[in-house]
Order: C-alpha cells, then sequence, then structure tokens
C-alpha cells in the first residue's frame, strides 16, 4: 500500500504540541488592521488549540506527525 501524503495547506497551519494536541494561529490579523481595536489585535497574537471536534480531520491531514 502506498504512502499516505500529507496535505500541505495543512501542514503550514498546524503544529502538534507534546501533548497530541494541535495548535494554530488566529485569523484576521494580516489586513485591514485599522478598524479592528487594539483588544482585538492583541487577543489575536500568538496561538490556540484548535477544537476537540476539528482535530480528527486535521489529524486526517496530518497522517505522520
Amino acid at each position: 500500500m502506498p504512502k499516505m501524503k500529507t496535505n500541505r495547506g495543512a501542514a503550514k497551519r498546524f503544529s502538534r504540541t507534546g501533548s497530541g494536541q494541535y495548535k494554530c494561529s488566529h485569523s484576521h490579523l494580516r489586513h485591514i488592521l485599522t478598524k479592528k481595536s487594539a483588544k482585538r489585535k492583541r487577543q489575536l497574537r500568538g496561538t490556540t488549540i484548535i477544537a476537540a471536534v476539528d482535530t480528527p480531520a486535521v489529524r486526517r491531514m496530518l497522517p505522520y506527525t
């Protein structure tokens, strides 16, 4: 049976933590920043853990992580 292919778009967006969860960065922080409040932009910094309901889909896209 051939090897499974990794979804390259997902590989650039998600990474696995040591505990087996997946983390990703927030969206909406690239452009049109003048109308967004400082609080909103500050809270979009950094990474977050994806929801448990989305984990199986990410796991299928990243089979070897």
